[in-house]
């Protein structure tokens, strides 16, 4: 029996916007509690990293690479250990840990100038494919990338950046300290247009 507990943090969390936008990008925030016991569907994970797939790149040059543990592997438990801060205290929780990486010059050696740029593309686009299937999404930057490199054998031109933490979106109450539970509850907050279009006629 599919639980109803998600539903009052998805109204809760709606973005206030000054104009309607699609609901996944609405209803889309980053949480810290995820569902422990739901393991990630493989034809929705497959749909995300599809989705990052597709993202568009300076000259279809396809910089984005991933490394994919889910919840109770080897390659999960090395990508948490190797998260920093207050990271570690909840992304356990997530059903998987999706390591970004940005592939910073070609075979050849050539710079992909825009390869971390590409990868962010890459990483919205499977963010809104995971949140039109109903699961939710939070990127970290504490991220220790010179061990996550060592960890995965990584070549020098293939650069961690981000973990994205997947799972189904679970309740504050399951967050171990005050501090974070008072994080996944504060209100929404954005600049308004005003300040962030600096010109528009």
């Amino acid at each position: 029996m599919t639980s109803a507990a998600p539903a009052p943090a998805l109204t809760s969390r709606l973005a206030e916007t000054s104009t309607p936008i699609h609901p996944a990008l609405a209803e889309r925030w980053s949480p810290r509690s995820f569902v422990t016991t739901e393991p990630i569907d493989e034809t929705v994970l497959t749909a995300a990293l599809e989705a990052a797939r597709w993202a568009p790149s300076a000259n279809n040059s396809q910089p984005a690479r991933f490394v994919v543990g889910r919840r109770g592997s080897a390659v999960f438990d090395t990508i948490a250990a190797n998260l920093l801060g207050f990271n570690q205290v909840w992304a356990g929780s997530a059903a998987a840990l999706i390591v970004g990486i940005a592939e910073t010059s070609d075979d050849q050696g050539t710079p992909r100038r825009f390869a971390e740029y590409d990868l962010g593309q890459a990483l919205a686009h499977l963010t809104v494919q995971a949140q039109l299937d109903r699961l939710h999404v939070h990127q970290m930057g504490g991220i220790d990338a010179a061990a996550l490199s060592a960890a995965f054998g990584l070549p020098a031109n293939q650069l961690p950046l981000t973990v994205t933490a997947l799972g189904t979106l679970g309740t504050p109450d399951a967050l171990p300290d005050e501090a974070l539970r008072s994080r996944e509850t504060a209100p929404r907050a954005r600049r308004p247009l005003d300040e962030i279009v600096l010109v528009r006629e």
